[in-house]
């Protein structure tokens, strides 16, 4: 395990980044001209993401992006 140290500017941020990379892996998700193992390999990324994000966000905020993963299962 790593562990980190940020400020709060640096939380923000890092809270910003996971959220637009989520959204846009969202998008991604739901363009029907993507194949199965690409998809398949976005979803996994996501998962990942989503579990960083799990641990700084509040629970509204996660709650929005835990629907997306549940819709692409």
């Amino acid at each position: 395990m790593l562990g980190m140290m940020f400020t709060e500017k640096e939380c923000k941020e890092f809270d910003y980044l996971l959220r637009k990379e989520m959204d846009e892996m969202l998008l991604d998700m739901s363009d029907r001209r993507l194949d199965g193992p690409v998809k398949e390999a976005i979803t996994k990324r996501y998962k990942i993401i989503f579990r960083m994000y799990a641990r700084i966000a509040p629970p509204r905020e996660l709650s929005r992006y835990a629907t997306g993963l549940r819709s692409q299962r």
